[in-house]
């Protein structure tokens, strides 16, 4: 992390604690008037103050605009990886505070379960400032805790930032827009879903896979796919591979066994029975049919 300060200085000892793909650190210290502090980090950060700093401490993302009072700084920040802060004291101010400095995957192992990962990796780039941090209060308070005592074992510490991750992140993602629509994917969504599946060749896909690509959690996208299209996700994707099967069995001369292979069923003897539950044919039965182009 790069850090440049002037007229800032620590007032106590630093209270820090590494744990999984994170490294948590207490500050006390003191800013006279006039003081000033750059920062710019490679990974996401949280910085969580736990006094009034909105009045004595102006914060700024361009250089130059935190000398015109830009605004307060709030008392709890999300700063995305790589994104620039300066800061400006107006008068002498000590302070207390947590940061806590998260790898990416990290964070990712926080926010896709709960909202997919095309979601989460929206919410990761932006900030997010409370100024009324409510009950995350509490929460920094333990962690500030687990920082110095060791007692516990290093998940609870881990749970603790992961509560105060989803409460400060923005994650009404696309799992609440699509709540907000009545709970159906959007036009757009099942032409993203379908587009991915021909391009995996109509291999069949995990419904984390599926979720993913429209942006949703895995929970949240079983039902409303199935609200949306009358199939649950594998119903769909059988469908999808029997039609595949279809155009191939028409417009190719692969043989079944290897169009069995490349759409990823056990063997021919499989996408017989599965073709013919569906087209009420075999594929070789189809294959001998006319078919109009």
């Amino acid at each position: 992390m790069q850090t440049e300060t002037d007229g800032i200085r620590a007032v106590l000892p630093a209270k820090w604690r590494s744990l999984d793909g994170i490294v948590g650190v207490h500050w006390d210290a003191e800013g006279h008037a006039g003081a000033s502090g750059y920062y710019l980090s490679p990974d996401p950060r949280i910085m969580f103050f736990f006094n009034d700093v909105s009045g004595h401490i102006q914060v700024a993302d361009r250089r130059g605009e935190v000398e015109h009072g830009e605004r307060g700084l709030a008392r709890a920040i999300y700063v995305p990886a790589g994104v620039p802060m300066w800061t400006r004291f107006t008068r002498r101010h000590r302070f207390s505070h947590l940061d806590l400095h998260l790898h990416h995957d990290r964070l990712m192992r926080y926010v896709a379960p709960v909202i997919g990962t095309s979601a989460a990796r929206t919410a990761l780039k932006k900030p997010m400032e409370l100024h009324d941090p409510g009950p995350l209060t509490s929460l920094a308070n333990l962690v500030v805790d687990e920082l110095s005592t060791h007692v516990r074992h290093p998940a609870f510490a881990e749970n603790l930032i992961g509560s105060i991750v989803t409460g400060l992140l923005d994650l009404q993602g696309d799992d609440a827009n699509c709540k907000a629509s009545g709970g159906r994917l959007t036009q757009a969504q099942l032409n993203r879903l379908s587009a991915f599946f021909a391009n995996c060749g109509g291999r069949r896909l995990s419904v984390a896979e599926m979720a993913d690509v429209v942006g949703l959690s895995e929970s949240w996208f079983g039902t409303v796919f199935r609200q949306t299209t009358g199939k649950t996700p594998l119903q769909w994707q059988l469908s999808r591979r029997i039609d595949l099967a279809s155009k191939l069995l028409t417009e190719t001369t692969l043989s079944i066994a290897a169009i069995s292979a490349q759409l990823g069923f056990t063997d021919q003897a499989h996408m017989t029975k599965v073709f013919r539950g569906v087209t009420g044919d075999t594929p070789a039965a189809w294959r001998r049919k006319p078919h109009s182009d």
